[in-house]
């Protein structure tokens, strides 16, 4: 025997369930159970007592009735056997077994199948409707939704964490608490107005009943426990993940729908075929059995039902409940297909609680918060506020400022490259409030952080003068732009996508430095510069490291106050310059890896170029060189990283130049004008295949760095040793076997770089110069042993 509590799984759920349960499902269920118990108790009658008892029928009176046994029949007299006989009754000589088998006959030939079976149509009918009201809760497609939905919902609504958060995010002052009386009477007549002018609103009408709101005291809302702030962050991607889930189709509807048609098809059935058969249930039966009358005497039969009374009532009993059932379904019926329950609408949750960001759902989603709503609308109120992307960030906010305190924050504080106070936050979930109370910044630099809002309070840093953006998208209030416009001196900002490009950037007035890296499309390189820069009239150094293919026509804006401009192309060509010609007030630029061939005409109009950078071209020849001379003030050229294979004789010409850079070409010979400039400072032409210097080299008196590592050098000539002011002399990775004692005149020299060469020893006069240190020295170890110890001693002295 299977036991009946095997079958409690398919009809019990979880309890934390019954908030899908709409009050038609709980009706339902106890009729369910009324109904079923209808049925038991018919069970049971059939089981307990006789089902029906029959008696044979007395013949007519002008009939005999033959005996059973026949030889009395044939020794008695010829005269008939009377019908009537003793006053005890009509003897029939049938014994017990006889009857009981002639009853078991008689109500299976002679009694209608629904008396019969009646009960056990209670019983079958019930379990169906059992199901049915179940199944949705069991089907693996629809329950696992439902489990995952649950779980969520609990969390929103019992966690304690959640509770204060709510007060938050509604914007709630727990200063209301002190006139609370006040409050009430004002909510009163607010939750009056509301319902008097929102009345259509008939998406979520039992949202209406809900005026309330959660309201914490201050301590309690600040006071934010660290698991719980994880706990609630947890939740609110547990939502978002769920609801992109759920609101792709629709099945819970769908199999809500079929189960509740099924349900109506069978009260249908039930009562059409209940209500014809219902007479059939007779008290008295007539019961005639064929080919038995040589066994008992008898065929016909007089059977009396003995349940037949009680049955009759039990069935107009259980069509009065199957009817009542059946309105339900129909009821729901009508709730289901002239409601709009797969749009689900937050409005009155976004007017009551002042979020306005709170999405309206469909599908799936909106079905359950429909269902829940027919529990209890404060569910579907709660469960709200983890919609709303708004909620989201300030409960993110408050988990920041809980987890960046001022102490922290004042730990990070750095000296940059501008000497400023920088404080770097990398990869947060946002600005933590509690960056506004450290003072004494005056740099900030933000990285890959997503819906940064710069609120009023910036104003508090009273010295903030730099701001860097790396991959960030930003808000800012008003207020903070007011102040960011007057005080903000240099803005950087790095961008994948334009979006990520503040619009408030172009009215920054008293900016100075704008330093834009990012990747632009045609478009996009318009939209940054076109009618934009005008508001910079303070602007003096543009940076820009993109893919433009030329120089945008509304830098012309800035033209008159700009003095640096820094373009880093990525490899793009640049190929119109022809703007540059209106920037005459530019003191440097750079063309950065613009896949220049030739060196732009439009630089030689720049009468104030004090320095130019075209590292890493395409640059062949650069015989373009003679038009520098109209740059008087043209101190810094760097040509290095290109293709360069000749250094051209009227570089002679440039006589203004103090820093020269030819590095990383491919030049093979020094050309002895190259030395005619002999205001040179810091000359560089490392890394080339120049094989011989030049004795002209020793004109250069105040040439104080010096680079020709990397080359093809056998010697040096001694012309080199009458640059006394040398400082910095780099002859590493080259051939060099002997190094001349003439490198005593260097007094002044501090690094001298000799590794990679062919030296079998260093000569003792490195002695004489004394600013000369082993930590400058970068030679082999085993070459350095080579001097006398009294100069070793001298130079490993601090």
């Amino acid at each position: 025997m299977i036991p009946v509590t095997e079958f409690r799984q398919f009809t019990e759920q979880q309890p934390a369930f019954r908030v899908l349960k709409p009050w038609w499902d709980v009706f339902a269920e106890y009729l369910s159970v009324v109904m079923l118990m209808i049925g038991v108790f018919g069970c049971t009658l059939q089981v307990m007592q006789d089902k029906i008892i029959c008696l044979p029928l007395r013949t007519p009176l002008n009939q005999t009735v033959p005996l059973p046994n026949h030889t009395e029949l044939t020794s008695s007299s010829s005269s008939p056997v009377p019908v009537f006989h003793e006053m005890k009754g009509l003897k029939t000589n049938l014994d017990l077994q006889q009857y009981s088998f002639v009853n078991q006959m008689c109500y299976e030939k002679a009694l209608h199948w629904y008396a019969k079976y009646f009960p056990y149509l209670v019983l079958i009918h019930t379990v169906v409707f059992m199901v049915c009201s179940n199944f949705w809760f069991k089907f693996p497609g629809s329950s696992s939704k439902i489990e995952h939905f649950i779980s969520i919902l609990g969390k929103c609504f019992d966690s304690p964490w959640t509770t204060r958060a709510l007060s938050e995010v509604s914007g709630e002052n727990p200063e209301e608490k002190d006139h609370k009386k006040h409050s009430s009477v004002s909510a009163s007549r607010l939750n009056l107005d509301v319902t008097n002018g929102e009345g259509n609103l008939e998406k979520t009408p039992s949202l209406r009943s809900i005026p309330e709101k959660i309201v914490v005291d201050k301590q309690t809302a600040s006071a934010l426990d660290k698991k719980e702030g994880e706990q609630a962050k947890a939740l609110f991607e547990k939502v978002k993940k769920f609801r992109l889930h759920v609101e792709e189709g629709d099945l819970l509807y769908l199999m809500y729908v079929r189960q509740t048609v099924l349900k109506v098809f069978k009260f249908i059935l039930i009562v059409v075929y209940n209500s014809i058969l219902v007479s059939k249930v007779k008290i008295n039966v007539k019961c005639k059995v064929e080919n038995i009358e040589n066994m008992i005497g008898y065929s016909n039969f007089s059977c009396n039902h003995t349940m037949a009374h009680l049955f009759s009532k039990l069935c107009y009993c259980y069509l009065c409940f199957v009817i009542v059932y059946g309105l339900t379904c129909l009821y729901t019926s009508y709730w289901l297909f002239y409601r709009s329950l797969k749009e689900y609408s937050f409005e009155y949750v976004r007017q009551e609680t002042g979020i306005d960001d709170i999405p309206d759902v469909k599908n799936d989603f909106a079905f359950m918060l429909h269902m829940i709503d027919q529990y209890d609308p404060l569910y579907s109120k709660r469960f709200a506020v983890f919609l709303s992307e708004v909620s989201e960030n300030k409960l993110k906010q408050l988990n920041l400022n809980h987890e960046w305190t001022v102490d922290k924050l004042r730990q990070r504080l750095v000296i940059n490259a501008n000497d400023r106070m920088e404080l770097q936050l990398f990869m947060l979930s946002g600005l933590p409030d509690t960056v506004f109370e450290v003072t004494e910044l005056q740099s900030l630099k933000l990285e890959i952080i997503n819906n940064i809002t710069i609120p009023a309070a910036v104003s508090q840093l009273e010295d903030l003068q730099e701001l860097t953006l790396y991959q960030c998208s930003l808000k800012i209030h008003p207020t903070a732009l007011a102040f960011l416009k007057e005080n903000l001196k240099v803005l950087r900002v790095k961008f994948d996508d334009g979006r990520e490009l503040p619009l408030w950037l172009y009215s920054l007035r008293s900016l100075e430095e704008l330093h834009l890296t990012g990747s632009l499309s045609p478009d996009a390189s318009k939209n940054i510069t076109l009618d934009s820069l005008r508001e910079l009239k303070a602007l003096k150094t543009l940076t820009l490291k993109s893919n433009l293919t030329k120089i945008p026509q509304s830098m012309a804006d800035v033209s008159s106050h700009l003095q640096r401009l820094y373009v880093h192309n990525d490899g793009t060509k640049l190929v119109m310059l022809n703007n540059l010609k209106k920037m005459v007030h530019l003191t440097e630029l750079e063309l950065v890896h613009c896949d220049l061939e030739r060196i732009p005409h439009a630089i030689f109009s720049l009468i104030h170029l004090q320095e130019l950078d075209l590292k890493e071209n395409n640059l062949r020849s650069i015989e373009e060189i003679i038009s520098f001379q109209h740059l008087r003030k043209l101190t810094c050229l760097k040509l290095w990283h290109n293709g360069i294979t000749q250094i051209p004789d009227h570089i002679k010409k440039l006589g203004s130049l103090e820093r020269l850079y030819f590095s990383h070409n491919k030049i093979e010979i020094l050309p002895s004008h190259l030395f005619l400039c002999n205001k040179l400072r810091y000359l560089d032409v490392s890394f080339n295949d120049i094989r011989f210097i030049p004795p002209e080299v020793g004109v250069l008196q105040s040439l104080q760095y010096f680079s020709v590592s990397c080359n093809k050098l056998e010697n040096l000539p001694d012309e080199l040793f009458f640059c006394k002011k040398l400082k910095t002399l780099k002859l590493g990775r080259n051939t060099l076997s002997v190094l001349s004692p003439k490198i005593s005149f260097l007094v002044s020299l501090t690094h001298l770089e000799l590794k990679g060469n062919h030296f079998e020893a260093l000569p003792a006069e490195l002695g004489s110069c004394r600013l000369l240190k082993r930590n400058g020295l970068v030679v082999e170890d085993a070459l350095f042993d080579t001097l006398p110890s009294d100069v070793r001693d001298q130079m490993k002295a601090e």
